[in-house]
């Protein structure tokens, strides 16, 4: 067991910020963020000696966070607003002259993801954000990889929309 516990903070350590931020973007407050990511952790911990490799142990932690985030969602019966006091610190220019034009930028893209359903949400974040295939999110959202094509279709041209 004492194996286990090391293999799995080793695994926490890896992917906690991008799971933290799945659950942020999904949730829009911190509070229920660290809730969901406690609950999640500890139900993942008790899972992980059974864990039988079927499969990617990434894909596993990432489909424990994202359904905890759901069943807070569904018992919150109300979507968060995400305030401008809550979003990452992040460098700001990116190879821009004025700090402002980026921080405008940041919260409008913030405010745009926080305007899609979870669903598409959640597609942006684990492709475009996290790195995962088609197939890696499907399989984390219990969907097929074409239907994670077609929400991620969907929520690019909503986010290029709102932002235009």
């Amino acid at each position: 067991m004492r194996g286990d516990a090391a293999a799995f903070i080793e695994l926490v350590k890896q992917h906690d910020r991008g799971l933290r931020t799945l659950a942020y973007r999904l949730l829009h407050d911190r509070t229920a963020m660290d809730d969901v990511m406690q609950d999640a952790y500890l139900k993942a911990f008790r899972g992980f000696s059974g864990f039988r490799g079927e499969a990617e142990e990434r894909t596993w932690l990432y489909r424990i966070v994202y359904n905890a985030c759901l069943d807070r969602l569904r018992s919150d019966g109300r979507r968060r607003e995400e305030s401008l006091d809550a979003l990452p610190e992040r460098a700001t220019g990116y190879g821009m002259d004025d700090p402002a034009e980026s921080v405008a930028e940041t919260s409008a893209l913030a405010d745009a993801l926080a305007s899609l359903p979870p669903d598409q949400r959640a597609v942006v974040l684990l492709v475009d954000a996290a790195g995962f295939t088609y197939d890696e999110a499907a399989e984390v959202l219990g969907i097929r990889s074409g239907t994670v094509g077609s929400r991620l279709h969907d929520a690019r041209a909503a986010l290029k929309t709102a932002l235009v």
